[in-house]
């Protein structure tokens, strides 16, 4: 492993102790954070730890987890995506147009729409890295322009910001099987979202710890000059992330549109800081460098079981932002503090 990439990993020193090695995981926080508000909202209502109560804190974490898993990676390598929310209506409208507008099979329309995610993504990273403009720049950017295009687009096509019919299409029986198929386990109501979502943050954790990728996402991120200096592809494993995100967000606007079987042209908007939230509530560092798939799951997990909790022990739901802003300044916090013992216990 090269001098850029042993930076970003948890250092292994001889002879310390099970407590100082947990101590400086990125997942700590959130790890504490999901088991307390278990915890609480176990004690605030008898609905939270039925299996119709973690079902439902499940299909609400889902979508919010594939998100955060492809989001976290991209924290990870340095580089933020503003677009992350709006690209997932863009491609569930994409595939509900090809189907009411042309009469596609469904699996054509999501194959354009996949196509469409990933060129979305690789100019994000084009321009991320040929630019040098920050990314929060140039993705708010692309945020804009899908937006306008949702809107703008399906007005014309069909005089409404609504596209349906999906559940008419050639193939969709098959398509609702793989994306929106559901298993009844007690009173719950289990959806295959849930399914994807372990898949993804299995698939990411194993490119992270185990794959040369994973190494340069955290070199990518953690130090970059150093990284290229050592021969790390930087500018393409930025682009790579990029696209990963937008794979990701293909994903969740094909859940959900073959699933609710129609797509608004304005769903999406503000789900980018969402993501990043619950990226950030896992363990990730706003600077790059530091983080884990696993932990942006748990943080997606903190954002369900908060969200659902307060409905199920019915109080003001406008108390949930209050809850969310104060995880993520915990989890701020308590991120500097691993990040401090890391550099402590680093050897050298």
């Amino acid at each position: 492993m090269t001098a850029a990439t042993t930076s970003a990993r948890v250092p292994v020193t001889p002879g310390r102790s099970p407590v100082l090695r947990a101590l400086s995981r990125p997942e700590l926080g959130s790890v504490i954070g999901a088991v307390v508000i278990a915890a609480f909202f176990a004690t605030q209502t008898d609905q939270f730890a039925t299996s119709a109560g973690i079902a439902n804190v499940l299909d609400v974490t889902a979508t919010l987890g594939i998100m955060a898993v492809a989001v976290a990676l991209l924290m990870i390598g340095g580089e933020f995506d503003l677009s992350a929310g709006v690209l997932t209506a863009s491609t569930g409208l994409v595939t509900a147009l090809l189907v009411d507008q042309l009469g596609v099979n469904i699996w054509e329309g999501i194959a354009w729409s996949l196509l469409f995610a990933l060129t979305v993504g690789f100019l994000n990273g084009i321009l991320v890295t040929r630019t040098r403009l920050p990314s929060f720049i140039v993705t708010l950017g692309t945020f804009f322009a899908l937006q306008g295009v949702n809107v703008g687009v399906t007005k014309q096509l069909t005089d409404t910001v609504q596209v349906g019919g999906v559940d008419d299409a050639q193939g969709y029986a098959a398509a609702r099987a793989v994306f929106a198929s559901a298993a009844t386990i007690g009173d719950g109501e289990f959806r295959v979202a849930i399914l994807w979502w372990i898949v993804v943050a299995v698939l990411a954790t194993l490119l992270l710890v185990r794959t040369k990728f994973g190494n340069w996402i955290f070199a990518s991120g953690g130090a970059p000059a150093s990284a290229r200096s050592v021969g790390v592809p930087v500018g393409r494993t930025k682009i790579l992330l990029f696209m990963t995100t937008a794979t990701a967000a293909w994903l969740v606007g094909t859940i959900s549109v073959v699933r609710l079987t129609s797509v608004q042209a304005n769903v999406g908007l503000g789900e980018e800081f969402n993501y990043i939230i619950a990226a950030v509530i896992g363990g990730c560092l706003l600077t790059g460098g530091v983080g884990s798939a696993i932990g942006a799951s748990i943080g997606a997990l903190i954002y369900g079981m908060t969200q659902q909790g307060i409905v199920f022990a019915q109080w003001d739901n406008d108390w949930f932002p209050l809850f969310l802003g104060g995880m993520l300044l915990a989890a701020v916090l308590i991120n500097t503090v691993v990040v401090r013992r890391r550099a402590e216990d680093s050897p050298g």
